[in-house]
């Protein structure tokens, strides 16, 4: 059985820093697109970043970019989103998702083009 547990979520101030990880079991993601959502209160799952494989090409919302650093370790099955400069505006609860299939470009940003979730975590960023 496939599970993404993601952690690191919490309350911070404006400006803050937080780590995001998102372990997988149950088979290896190596080789395979992995990647963040987020769903803020009222609005629907929206991408955030996403990286094709170790050392392949990332991509980001343009919201998040310069801010945000996806990164993954596939001997540990573990991918991470580095969030720096939070703004409340980037409250919502963070989901990670996994492919077994591949992405080019915007296609990574599609939720369909992901087959496992994560059950969310909650980041909170107060002004």
């Amino acid at each position: 059985q496939v599970q993404l547990v993601e952690s690191g979520g919490g309350l911070v101030q404006a400006g803050d820093s937080l780590t995001l990880s998102c372990a997988a079991s149950g088979r290896s993601f190596s080789d395979y697109p992995m990647g963040w959502f987020r769903q803020a209160p009222g609005k629907e799952r929206a991408f955030v970043a996403a990286t094709r494989w170790i050392g392949g090409a990332t991509y980001y919302t343009d919201s998040v970019k310069g801010r945000f650093t996806i990164f993954r370790d596939d001997a540990k099955n573990t991918v991470s989103l580095q969030m720096d400069n939070l703004p409340p505006e980037d409250t919502a609860v963070y989901y990670c998702a996994a492919s077994i299939g591949g992405c080019v470009g915007t296609g990574c940003y599609r939720p369909t083009t992901y087959h496992y979730w994560g059950q969310g975590t909650q980041v909170t960023v107060s002004s």
